[in-house]
C-alpha cells in the first residue's frame, strides 16, 4: 500500500549550511507518528521540506503519491496538508471566528465541530486572537488546521510551554482526532502523551532518521539513547 506520505533519504540546506543529511519516514493514511530528537536535530527543518517551505536537494518527498519536490507550499497545502505549526501564529488582530473561517475549506470540519473539541472556543468567538491565553491560542491553531479539512494534520510542539491542565485539554482533542481516524504527525517531547496515541516513531539526529519502528518497541535504553538529556 502507498503510504500517505513517504519521505526517502531526504537532505536540506538553509544557504550553504546542511541541515538535513538523510530523513527516511512513511505515514499510512489514518496512522499517528510521532518524529522525535532532541532540540536541533531536525524535525521541524523535516516539516518545512514537506511543506515546501524549504526545498529539499535531494531524496524524495511524496504526498499521496504525489512528487512534492517543484510543488509552491500553497499547492502542498491544497492536496490536504494542515500544519499547527511552532508558536501558533495566530492572526492577532482577527476574532476566533475569522481565524476559523479564513482556513475553512469543504469537509466535516466546520466551526460547531471545532467548538465541540475544544469548548473553551464556544465563548471566545467574537474575541481577537491575541487576547486569548497561549492555550487557547493553541487550541485555535489546531481548529484552524482543521478547518482545512485535511488528510494529514502536523502538529509541531502543540502543547509546548503550557499550564499542565490545558496540556491535557489539547492531549484529549489529540487523542479525539486518532479515534476518529485522522493522520496525524506529531513532534512533542513527552514519551507519555505520545504513547497514548502515537502508532509509530521516526527519530532523529543530526538530520538524519537512526531508529523508526512501532512506538511499543521504542524502549528506555533507546529513549536515553537518542532523547535523553
Amino acid at each position: 500500500m502507498t503510504p500517505l506520505l513517504h519521505l526517502r533519504d531526504v537532505t536540506a540546506f538553509y544557504g550553504p549550511v546542511q541541515a538535513l543529511f538523510g530523513v527516511t519516514l512513511n505515514l499510512a493514511e489514518g496512522e499517528v507518528l510521532a518524529l522525535m530528537g532532541r532540540n536541533g536535530m531536525g524535525k521541524t527543518t523535516t516539516i518545512a521540506t514537506v511543506l515546501r517551505l524549504l526545498a529539499h536537494s535531494g531524496g524524495e518527498v511524496r504526498f499521496a503519491g504525489v512528487d512534492l519536490h517543484a510543488m509552491p507550499s500553497h499547492r502542498v497545502a491544497r492536496l490536504g496538508i494542515g500544519l499547527v505549526p511552532e508558536g501558533r501564529r495566530c492572526f492577532g488582530p482577527l476574532s476566533v471566528a475569522e481565524n476559523l473561517t479564513v482556513a475553512a475549506r469543504p469537509g466535516p470540519w466546520d466551526m460547531a465541530r471545532i467548538c465541540a473539541l475544544f469548548p473553551r472556543l464556544q465563548d471566545r468567538m467574537a474575541q481577537p486572537a491575541k487576547t486569548l491565553s497561549g492555550g487557547e491560542q493553541q487550541m485555535l491553531a489546531i481548529g484552524r488546521a482543521l478547518m482545512t479539512n485535511p488528510r494529514l494534520l502536523v502538529l509541531d510542539e502543540a502543547t509546548e510551554g503550557l499550564a499542565p491542565i490545558v496540556r491535557q485539554e489539547i492531549w484529549a482533542g489529540v487523542r479525539h482526532l486518532r479515534a476518529a481516524g485522522q493522520s496525524i504527525l506529531v513532534v512533542d517531547k513527552s514519551l507519555a502523551e505520545l504513547a497514548a496515541i502515537a502508532d509509530r516513531a521516526v527519530i532523529l539526529e543530526r538530520g538524519a532518521t537512526v531508529w523508526s519502528g512501532n512506538f511499543a518497541d521504542l524502549t528506555p535504553q533507546i529513549a536515553n539513547r537518542y532523547l535523553g538529556v
